[in-house]
């Protein structure tokens, strides 16, 4: 869920990505099993409206009611008691921060102080707060992360996680003074005080899948709690890894499965701001590029969540063409004219019927797509998304590779040959298309009617090698797809995207490359240093950054 009390950028976008990429794998990989998505805040949901509805409230009366719920039910168990608080306080970022989390600056002859954490300005203040027992939690947030150590994904977030629980745990301040912030809910019998704004915002997890439970005699296990994985931005983590957890474990409530917590996004390897202008649109360019290309560039460079990473324009029209120009490509090539006319005359086989028996070695294709679903589900239950993206280009590349070196539209090519090569241009692009759906759900459904994958067969199972799925349309619809406008239509808007991405295809099928320039570009595309800068179309390696090499 994104907490936006600004304009968006390209963070929350990143963390709302991510979300949805995982609930579609969810329900990719356990089709039966009922998936649960929540994001933004739920006061807008229908879920809520319709809660409120029945208990014959305002929507945001409901959620006001449930936050002083919350607090009410911590306040029963003696957890929260009024004191004296002091310590450096974050406005931007609504917290306090340790001494051991702050630093003096100086710009222009004037001293102030940041938060090391979020690079935001703090300031002293002192105050009588209400306050919430959180140094009661400290051993029991020990164990369970002692208990569970991969609770928290990557696991460096763990480790920070676990040495912050080794130093004294401070109480929580869970109010603040009207006369300081006027705006919030009130804090109960008490109308000088107003709830802490994280305290209101933790409690939309609860309350999206109905919370309080009490009223309709359930646990929360069915309204889907606890969260197999929350998504959430590494500046958030303190909020997510300790304060929420000593209160669920204060209220007996269970805590979520996983926290899967990614770095941050820059600009030209700085953070950004709104002052030196170098703020990402998520918008802007979601408006130029599409929504799935903009999602395929986060997963693919943002996927691996560690460290951060750079926003930038180059990039992402790189590896939109990488995506665009691999798949559409091969799709272009495999229902050519040309290859059609080859094998028309020969048994269409099957991709698990092809074996490596030709003049052209098929077994490095045959290998990563047998590797290629059982690779993908590892890296994303492992959290390594733009891993799970580097094995479809990998098969893609070797794709497109052995459609050049085989050259099944030549006459030279004999047709059993050139139906077995198809036949496996069409297993790659059908595996592809299968798992691409969390990723890129828009342009995976077009390839997919494209080949007449029916929806049914479009699950992680049948992304296995040489699983039925194409059907008696999958070879037929090439050869009468002049009689077909629909089907004309899709290949066409797919085929135009791949056009796009690197201008007209010249002459393949039908122009043979220069065979010792692309031997040497695919030697240095088989280098670990060189294989992710890599992308083929027309079947020769485009060398972003090795060319210097050649």
């Amino acid at each position: 869920m994104a907490f936006i009390f600004k304009a968006p950028h390209i963070g929350h976008l990143h963390s709302l990505v991510v979300a949805d990429i995982y609930a579609r794998y969810a329900k990719l990989s356990k089709p039966d099993r009922p998936v649960y998505f929540v994001n933004g805040t739920d006061e807008h949901g229908l879920k809520i409206q319709n809660a409120a509805k029945a208990q014959g409230m305002d929507p945001s009366e409901f959620c006001d009611q449930l936050s002083v719920h919350f607090r009410k039910e911590l306040n029963a168990r003696n957890l929260i008691y009024k004191g004296r608080h002091e310590g450096w306080y974050s406005i931007s970022d609504e917290t306090f921060y340790p001494a051991s989390q702050v630093t003096k600056q100086e710009q222009d002859g004037i001293e102030f102080y940041i938060s090391t954490t979020s690079g935001s300005r703090v300031e002293w203040q002192e105050e009588e707060n209400y306050k919430f027992r959180l140094s009661m939690f400290q051993s029991s947030l020990i164990s369970h992360y002692t208990a569970h150590p991969n609770a928290i994904q990557p696991p460096q977030f763990q480790s920070d996680i676990m040495n912050a629980l080794q130093e004294p745990l401070d109480d929580l301040s869970i109010s603040r003074k009207r006369s300081r912030l006027s705006w919030g809910i009130p804090v109960p019998d008490d109308p000088d005080h107003t709830i802490y704004v994280w305290i209101d915002a933790l409690t939309t997890y609860l309350s999206s899948v109905g919370y309080p439970w009490s009223a309709t005699g359930g646990d929360g296990h069915s309204s889907g709690w606890p969260p197999d994985i929350q998504v959430i931005g590494k500046d958030i983590l303190r909020f997510h890894a300790i304060y929420f957890p000593a209160m669920l474990q204060a209220l007996d409530l269970p805590l979520a499965k996983q926290l899967l917590t990614h770095s941050h996004w820059t600009v030209e390897r700085a953070k950004m701001s709104k002052s030196i202008g170098n703020v990402a649109d998520p918008i802007q360019a979601i408006d130029k590029y599409g929504v799935d290309l903009v999602r395929y560039y986060l997963a693919r460079v943002g996927g691996r969540f560690r460290d951060d990473v750079d926003w930038s324009q180059e990039q992402l029209q790189k590896h939109s063409k990488e995506v665009i120009s691999l798949l559409g490509n091969l799709f272009l090539r495999t229902t050519s004219p040309k290859i059609m006319a080859r094998v028309e005359s020969v048994p269409r086989p099957s991709a698990a019927d092809v074996t490596d028996t030709g003049t052209v070695a098929l077994s490095p294709l045959l290998n990563v797509l047998k590797r290629l679903a059982p690779t993908f589900d590892q890296h994303m239950q492992r959290f390594q998304v733009a891993d799970a993206m580097e094995s479809i280009i990998i098969a893609l590349s070797e794709a497109n590779l052995l459609m050049t070196l085989a050259a099944p539209w030549s006459k030279d090519t004999p047709p059993a040959v050139a139906a077995n090569i198809q036949a496996l241009m069409f297993e790659t692009l059908r595996q592809c298309g299968i798992l691409l759906q969390p990723v890129m759900p828009e342009k995976s459904t077009l390839l997919l009617e494209s080949l007449g994958v029916s929806v049914g067969q479009r699950t992680l199972a049948d992304a296995a090698f040489g699983r039925p799925g194409l059907g008696e349309r999958g070879y037929a619809q090439y050869s009468t797809l002049s009689d077909d406008v629909t089907m004309r239509s899709q290949v066409e808007s797919f085929a135009a995207e791949s056009e796009a991405a690197y201008g007209p295809r010249t002459g393949v099928p039908g122009r043979q490359p220069n065979v010792f320039k692309f031997r040497l570009k695919f030697l240095l595309y088989r280098m670990p240093s060189c294989r992710r800068q890599t992308a083929l179309h027309d079947g020769e390696p485009l060398v972003t950054d090795a060319t210097n090499l050649l």
